[in-house]
């Protein structure tokens, strides 16, 4: 695990070490009264048996109530401790995963720039199945605690058996921890970390096609499509099947080490017979409690496979405060005399030809780039100085490509700023021209769009990026060819709507635009070179 990913997730469990030591209190009472349950059982019927054997006289001077009751409040103890660990075990995980969702997910939208390339199936990994193995690794550290309290009261128990018996005991559970440990290390986390990479691709696999099922279904690419993704699938399988054949290997290896555990103890044991079988019994118990260490060995290949994944994602640096905030005074453009210098309320429209770097210089100002080939400096300060978290407060942007969530309009507008009331989205979806596009719809503002906003057209889409940067309430307003894939008369409409709230919220504009019908919203011009 490296640093970055050690750090975090040392900080994110902190709230929850309160509960995290209830749990290990618990699992470790759970597991000692768990062995002295079965071992006490097994020499109650041993001297019951024996005791009867030997006559009535012998009946009547056994005192059976002590141990039945000894019995009875350690079942009672075990079941007790048990819930108390898987209750406290659980919450602990899922508070601490919960925040290094929330932790991890600020990286990713870190890494969400175009110097970043990650892919959606893989977003989708990181943040689910990686973080769940996670969870099954929080969840089980009560077990090792469990495990270790389990072997030293069965080696407490083992005493009355004799030294033999107590050494034996020992080397057999010693020897059968270590040997499980190298197995799994040297056979394990190559399956695992297979696995995880084919579910990853099989994700990816499948937001891809379902992004492009138009054309495959115009195409008849069907067919050929569930095929690849069967192949996949059964690739996936494949590395499952061969992880939980070593898997249960191990599984083998702890039962076969309880039977030699009790048939060691009888074998060499000193005591009474009662004795002998209480020794016998606490040892199967106690591999049992190590067994469930020995198993989670299995897991633990898995869980490493997921931090060196999450490993990845934890070296982006997060969110961080600026330093000095911004207020977006004035932007410069260019370094020379003939930079272009724009004052809060200005407009400005970029042309020049494709390439030109007229979209990155906005997602650039929009603190989607750390940097671009171009100067600029906002409030006088260079661009380096005005970290990325700082820009996204002064501009909204509305790309050319705008992303949607797999949700209803409403839930895409509120992203721009969560609690608006329906009057703003209606206001911000007239400006965009879109009102009467969603009132005629079946659920108008609680229509649901698809993933990406597959079930709006191109335009729609276009619009609806446009409404929700109007409605995010920064001081400058980024625009990406805010008018394409509209007919004339609607981009002229757009055209004059967006100047008469342009000059009612007195909020700048930078423009990017082919466009000429778009270019009266600007006051200035600037365009750019090859």
């Amino acid at each position: 695990m490296n640093r970055e990913l050690a750090a975090l997730l040392a900080d994110v469990s902190k709230p929850q070490q309160r509960a995290s030591r209830v749990a290990l209190c618990c699992a470790a009472t759970a597991a000692t009264a768990a062995i002295l349950l079965l071992g006490l059982a097994g020499w109650f019927i041993t001297a019951a048996a024996l005791a009867g054997a030997a006559g009535i006289a012998a009946i009547q001077a056994f005192n059976y109530l002590i141990p039945s009751a000894a019995i009875r409040l350690l079942a009672i103890v075990r079941t007790v401790t048990r819930y108390g660990e898987r209750l406290y075990g659980h919450k602990a995980a899922l508070f601490a995963l919960a925040a290094l969702r929330a932790r991890l997910f600020g990286r990713l939208i870190n890494a969400s720039s175009p110097e970043y390339t990650r892919s959606a199936g893989e977003a989708g990994a990181l943040l689910l199945q990686d973080v769940d193995a996670l969870e099954d690794r929080f969840v089980r550290a009560p077990a090792y605690f469990a495990g270790m309290f389990g072997a030293a009261t069965a080696l407490a128990l083992a005493l009355p058996a004799g030294p033999h018996a107590f050494l034996a005991l020992f080397v057999i559970m010693a020897a059968g921890v270590l040997a499980a440990r190298s197995f799994a290390r040297r056979v394990l986390p190559r399956r695992a970390l297979d696995i995880q990479e084919q579910i990853a691709r099989l994700k990816q696999d499948f937001v891809e096609y379902a992004a492009a099922s138009p054309e495959i279904a115009a195409y008849g690419f069907g067919p050929s499509i569930e095929a690849l993704l069967a192949r996949q699938a059964a690739r996936l399988d494949d590395a499952r099947v061969s992880f939980a054949r070593n898997e249960a290997l191990l599984g083998a290896g702890v039962s076969a080490l309880g039977g030699l555990a009790i048939a060691t103890m009888i074998a060499l044991s000193q005591a009474s017979l009662p004795l002998t079988l209480l020794a016998a019994l606490a040892a199967a118990g106690a591999l049992e409690a190590l067994g469930a260490t020995i198993r989670s060995l299995g897991r633990d290949a898995v869980v490493a496979a997921g931090l060196e994944r999450l490993a990845q994602l934890a070296g982006i640096p997060g969110p961080t405060a600026a330093p000095v905030p911004l207020i977006g005074e004035s932007i410069a453009l260019g370094d020379d005399p003939r930079s272009v210098i724009l004052a809060k309320g200005d407009r400005l429209a970029i042309t020049g030809r494709s390439g030109a770097g007229k979209t990155s210089l906005l997602e650039c100002l929009a603190g989607w780039r750390t940097t671009g080939g171009h100067s600029l400096r906002i409030d006088q300060r260079p661009l380096a100085e005005c970290p990325p978290e700082a820009r996204r407060r002064l501009f909204a942007l509305s790309p050319q490509d705008g992303g949607m969530i797999a949700g209803t309009i409403a839930d895409n507008l509120r992203l721009a700023r969560p609690g608006l009331a329906d009057e703003a989205l209606w206001h911000a979806l007239g400006i965009a021209c879109l009102a009467d596009d969603v009132r005629v719809m079946p659920e108008r503002l609680l229509t649901w769009i698809g993933d990406g906003g597959a079930r709006l057209s191109g335009g729609q889409r276009k619009r609806l990026s446009l409404a929700r940067a109007l409605l995010a309430g920064r001081p400058w307003l980024l625009l990406d060819e805010p008018s394409e894939g509209l007919d004339p008369a609607t981009e002229a409409v757009l055209c004059g709507n967006l100047d008469s709230w342009l000059r009612d919220t007195r909020t700048g504009l930078v423009l990017v635009t082919h466009r000429s019908a778009m270019l009266p919203l600007a006051h200035r011009f600037l365009e750019l070179p090859d």
